[in-house]
């Protein structure tokens, strides 16, 4: 009776698990296949091809391939450097790294707004650095801008995956190769990143998803549709437009995203197995 009830209670999880995810996961992306196919392949093209939707989507890969390298080089630092040395702001250092999962990301962009606006106390400095130089650096409503917010939004997945392993791992073969003469980068290189790498390409992989993905920071400090527009800046004002084309394309590109996380969600289930089958 125990068993038999065991298995009803099981089965009827997984139902109710199946249901949930084929509601609110699969079908919501199949309409989004749906509607963006919903004229014909031609159409379908056009909308992927047009203007807007390719500088949007430069947009979107600069601004996530710079992402992820700042991102990587100063999670590796930031995690090292938390979990392998002791000092004074330790803790703070750790609580600050989390920032950007509790701060909203509108406010995040209207951070750099107030730092690096018009009215912000960096501005001098800026229009200093441009006369000095005969440049014309814009940390607002630009390119730069948008890579700045995509950075800040990001930051804390690869130290995140990180910071488990390195603790996990203890410092006791990074010390005994530092009593032999190895030098940091040594260790590192034979010691320590063998043991991270599977959890920094998976933190890499959750930072590049988050920043093709990112809406509310970008739009902040975005302007100019066609210049600074990433794809959801692009989705978003293809869909406000209103008319029965643009909500279409509006689709169309929102397919762009949709092959994006699929990937992404490859690339994740890959490193995940692989992980585990190292560590078996």
């Amino acid at each position: 009776m125990k068993e038999r009830n065991s298995k009803v209670v099981k089965f009827f999880l997984i139902g109710i698990s199946a249901a949930f995810f084929l509601l609110m996961l699969v079908m919501p992306l199949l309409e989004v296949i749906y509607r963006a196919l919903a004229d014909g392949l031609e159409s379908y093209r056009t909308a992927l091809t047009a203007d807007y939707t390719l500088s949007a989507l430069k947009v979107t890969l600069i601004a996530t391939l710079i992402a992820v390298a700042v991102n990587t080089v100063f999670g590796v630092i930031a995690s090292w450097l938390v979990t392998k040395f002791d000092f004074r702001g330790k803790n703070v250092l750790s609580t600050l790294i989390d920032i950007p999962f509790s701060v909203s990301p509108v406010i995040a962009g209207l951070a750099y707004i107030m730092t690096f606006g018009r009215t912000g106390w960096a501005k001098p400095l800026i229009d200093g650095i441009n006369d000095a130089l005969g440049t014309d650096i814009a940390l607002v409503f630009s390119v730069p801008a948008v890579v700045l917010a995509t950075i800040f939004v990001t930051f804390p997945f690869i130290s995140r995956e990180i910071i488990p392993v390195l603790y996990a791992e203890g410092r006791d073969e990074e010390e005994a190769a530092a009593m032999m003469g190895a030098s940091g980068f040594t260790i590192f290189r034979k010691i320590t990143f063998p043991h991270i790498k599977w959890g920094l390409l998976y933190g890499i992989i959750l930072c590049a998803a988050r920043a093709f993905g990112e809406f509310g920071a970008v739009y902040a400090v975005s302007k100019a549709r066609g210049k600074t527009f990433t794809l959801p800046l692009e989705i978003d004002a293809l869909y406000m437009a209103g008319s029965a084309d643009s909500i279409t394309q509006a689709f169309a590109v929102s397919s762009l995203l949709v092959g994006m996380a699929l990937v992404m969600l490859i690339l994740k289930n890959i490193v995940e197995y692989r992980g585990k089958r190292d560590d078996i």
